[in-house]
């Protein structure tokens, strides 16, 4: 992307100009602004967000409708119709075209809206300076002067220029550049182009490490990136896998409809009827086949899954992700926060003088004093607010008496957390003036670095190690996390890590205890029954985490440490991954969240990685549902994810999973729904074709455009709605590759409900003209005196459509389960639906207006009598079928012996 190199915007001051003039310009000070002072600066810059300039592109989005392929199949037909001489016919059809276009296009906007809501459940915040305090704010509120505080892993939300600290910044979103650039107050720039001032930050890039402070210059369209473009207006809409599919179906489907109404069209003129009639005839053909609600209800179903979803704790950025969801094969979980409550508490204090004591112990001596002081210098967190670690650490000086504050302003270097080296050190002035390096970290990182134990410093003794180390392997054993803690004094501040962290003398451990979360180990269980495998990728050490995983209820059949991982090739890895059981991967590195990811997509898994922070981006986009902490998470790994959780709970991914199991259940139940009435309204054209003519045609194709339209929509978007069927997440994943349509899907809608539907709705029809004394050839056309008795066949045919479709729908609300497991009134959605339906159905075959458009005449009660058994007929042949197909898998069931019946979770073939 390239970038401006001079600024064109004159309303706002020069960054790079000096120090002085900038505060001066922006009328700020370096404390920060006044709370009064923004709200008016608000008012007069306007909120910090990119403007979307063009609106919204109604006029392209609504002719996409209009050429799906089911739409044009109706135009054509439409066009055919007008052709044939039947205006009111082609009109007709014109009128469904646009309508379902129009529905198409609300139900699409629907969802945008509902996607772009979710913004409410994640603000992005900003850390300011306002009346002398750190507080958080709203991002949109920011306003030039502010004095902007940045740390690892924020999202820079305004162009500023750095008043001190350092920086590492990921810039591609202005540059393109991935690797991250230095940034500093002290590297002062005043020529060349903006984006390469080392002294100056951007909207839209992120701190990859580092912390600093910046005085905002520019907000909202006046940012660099609001003048180079508004990123919104170039993202385009790619249809998701599931909708992909569906426009494959839509397009056979069209294939058929149009195949048939020309292999039938000589049929109709063999049957004596004349080209007009005979076009008529191929057109209802292509109409009959044609689900018009398809489409739209897809998009619906998935919109609604995604604010379930945000109602239940997991915001789902794209609605194609919620399909991928219910498909999902294994969890790469963290343990901090996911699996644990994430609130560390320090309960164990090992020195090596006085060996392992409690904190809540009066009377500690000064060794354990001295501990608790170093741990709390090298720290970043503030009471109550920070990483949980660190604010762990400062709340245990609290506890312990230790006066902690002014820790930053004593402080003169620091190194921060690295997650290779797994370990910080701060420079900080003590209280007799002399500098100390303070270290902290994981005691295989610590411990190597030094060179002298206890508070006295004396010398490492050859069993020195093997005691730490059986100290740390105990505490580990308890489900404790462990830190190391050393210092050294030194003369002058260090110029580089390697300076700072050296010839260190270890004070002691702090073991924290990070208790699990309260409904994970249930969570764990319905994932395991759901044939999902939970593998840990963690930090911690290899002990610690093995034990909290088999608290909750994973197997932790195997610990694999970090430097193991990293040695091992792609085909061990590969090898490791599709053996039984479930694996703890220990003092992991970001990199090896990435490498667990691709091997496990390699073998065809669905994977599921969680992250929260900046390093985990990488693995959270190649998973493909990468799940970031809404609460412990940063911005970047937010940004980076699919999911983001509000909870930070491993018990929300499962639900989330059964979320979308559930939404793609239902999808695939009104595709039933909208698939089987095409048969009952094609065999009325088949009969006609095959007898010559001999048997009327007992449905018209306004007929079927008035079910299709209008009593088969409201029905089909109410079982995008269904509960949930008992046993969802007793069944394995489904296959990646899995089509949305499959074969016992079509057997179901056309070769059993449909055919049942067809005969009750076509031997209806054929009953009542029977009852009017017709015999096969007898002439049933205006001015006949049959032609009253044909239409009300053809209304009875129409109603038994109607009516079959009760039954249809509240046969397909289950695949296998009977439907009082789930409650016949569970879903009120649906019946409401199916009211409104039949009493549209009946207004339109009993008010004379309607009755002139549709061809339709009022039934005797006898005929309303049968027609109020139809749906009970079919919903109760097929409560027959499921329940000898429950039979069939429980003898299959029971025919397999116990020992080859494994756990769900246990191999990586059981998935499939």
């Amino acid at each position: 992307m390239s970038a401006p190199e001079d600024r064109a915007d004159p309303s706002t001051p020069d960054p790079r100009e000096a120090r002085t003039l900038l505060y001066r310009d922006l009328r700020a000070i370096p404390t920060g602004l006044s709370g009064r002072e923004a709200r008016r600066r608000l008012v007069s810059y306007g909120r910090n967000e990119l403007r979307r300039r063009g609106g919204r592109r109604w006029p392209q989005e609504l002719r996409a409708q209009l050429t799906q392929p089911l739409a044009l199949l109706l135009a054509v037909a439409a066009i055919l119709a007008w052709l044939s001489g039947s205006p009111l016919l082609a009109g007709a059809i014109g009128a469904v075209v646009a309508l379902n276009a129009t529905f198409a296009f609300v139900q699409e906007v629907e969802a945008e809206r509902a996607v772009e809501a979710l913004a409410a459940y994640l603000p992005s915040l900003a850390r300011v300076v306002r009346d002398g305090e750190h507080v958080s704010v709203d991002a949109a509120e920011l306003v030039p002067g502010d004095v902007l505080l940045i740390d690892e892993g924020d999202r820079i939300c305004a162009d500023g220029r750095l008043i001190d600290g350092e920086l590492f910044v990921d810039a591609s979103t202005l540059t393109g550049e991935s690797v991250p650039v230095r940034r500093s107050a002290e590297l002062v720039d005043t020529t060349g182009p903006v984006l390469a001032a080392r002294d100056l930050v951007f909207s839209g890039t992120s701190c990859t490490e580092g912390e600093a402070r910046a005085l905002v210059t520019a907000t909202g369209m006046h940012t660099e990136i609001g003048r180079i473009a508004a990123l919104s207006e170039r993202v385009a809409r790619a249809d998701s896998p599931l909708e992909r599919q569906v426009k494959r179906v839509a397009w056979l489907i069209a294939a058929v409809a149009v195949g048939a109404g020309l292999a039938f069209l000589p049929a109709g003129l063999a049957a004596g009827l004349g080209l007009a009639a005979a076009i008529s005839f191929s057109v209802g053909l292509i109409v009959a086949n044609v689900p018009e609600g398809l489409l739209p209800t897809i998009t619906l179903a998935l919109a609604v899954g995604v604010r379930d979803l945000a109602r239940r704790g997991a915001v789902v950025k794209r609605l194609s992700a919620v399909e991928t969801l219910g498909s999902t094969t294994v969890i790469c979980t963290d343990k901090t926060g996911t699996l644990t409550e994430n609130r560390m508490r320090a309960v164990r204090l090992w020195t090596p003088a006085g060996g392992t004591v409690e904190p809540g112990t009066t009377d500690l001596p000064d060794d354990v004093r001295l501990l608790a002081l170093s741990a709390a210098a090298c720290t970043t967190a503030e009471p109550g607010r920070g990483d949980p670690t660190e604010t762990a650490l400062v709340d245990l000086a609290r506890r312990l008496g230790i006066d902690t504050a002014g820790r930053d302003a004593r402080r003169r270097g620091l190194f921060g957390f690295e997650p290779h080296l797994k370990r910080m050190s701060t420079v900080d002035i003590e209280g007799s003036g002399e500098l100390a390096v303070h270290a902290k970290g994981a005691p295989e990182s610590i411990v190597p670095l030094c060179t002298g134990i206890g508070a006295d410093g004396a010398p490492f003794r050859a069993d020195d190690r093997t005691r730490i180390a059986e100290r740390v392997e105990s505490f580990a054993r308890q489900g404790l996390r462990v830190l190391a803690v050393a210092r050294r004094g030194v003369i002058a501040a260090p110029v580089d890590r390697g300076h700072a962290e050296r010839d260190l003398r270890l004070l002691g451990l702090v073991a924290l205890l990070d208790p699990p979360r309260s409904g994970v180990a249930e969570a764990i269980r319905d994932a395991h029954q759901a044939g999902i495998r939970v593998h840990v990728v963690t930090g911690d050490n290899g002990t610690t985490a093995a034990e909290i995983a088999r608290q909750v209820g994973i197997g932790a059949d195997r610990v694999v440490p970090g430097d193991r991982l990293d040695a091992m090739p792609e085909v061990d890895l590969d090898r490791l991954l599709a053996e039984p059981g479930e694996i703890v991967f220990a003092r992991t590195s970001p990199e090896a969240k990435l490498r667990i990811a691709d091997a496990l997509r390699s073998t065809g898994q669905v994977v599921a990685m969680t992250g929260d922070g900046v390093n985990d981006a990488p693995a959270l986009h190649r998973a493909d549902i990468g799940v970031a902490m809404g609460r412990s998470g940063t911005d970047v790994a937010r940004e980076a994810a699919t999911m983001v959780l509000t909870d930070d709970d491993f018990g929300t991914i499962v639900a989330a999973v059964a979320a979308g199991r559930r939404v793609y259940d239902n999808i695939r139940k009104f595709i039933v729904y909208i698939f089987t009435h095409a048969v009952p309204e094609v065999v009325p054209f088949l009969v006609f074709a095959l007898s010559g003519g001999a048997v009327p045609l007992g449905l018209t194709v306004l007929q079927i455009l008035a079910i299709d339209l209008g009593t088969d929509i409201l029905p089909a978007l109410a079982l995008g709605r269904e509960p949930a069927e008992p046993g969802l997440m007793a069944r394995p994943p489904r296959p990646r590759h899995e089509n949305v349509v499959r074969p016992a899907m079509l057997a179901r809608a056309w070769g059993f409900l449909g055919v049942i539907s067809a005969a009750l709705s076509f031997g209806g029809f054929l009953w009542v003209l029977h009852r009017a004394g017709w015999q096969p050839g007898d002439p049933t056309g205006v001015g006949s005196p049959l032609h009253h008795a044909y239409q009300q066949a053809t209304t009875m045919a129409w109603l038994g459509i109607v009516a079959c479709q009760c039954g249809t729908a509240m046969a397909v609300r289950t695949s296998r389960a009977a439907l009082r497991q789930i409650g016949v009134l569970s879903n009120r959605r649906l019946l409401a639906g199916l009211g409104v339906g039949v009493a549209a159905a009946l207004a339109a075959s009993y008010l004379p207006p309607v009755q002139a458009v549709l061809g339709t005449a009022a039934l005797p009660p006898v005929c309303l009598f049968l027609l109020a058994t139809f749906p009970f007929v079919v919903w109760c042949a097929d409560e027959l079928r499921r329940a000898a197909v429950r039979h069939r898998d429980d003898r299959r069931a029971a025919g397999r012996s116990t020992p080859e019946r494994r756990a769900p979770a246990s191999t990586g073939a059981s998935l499939r």
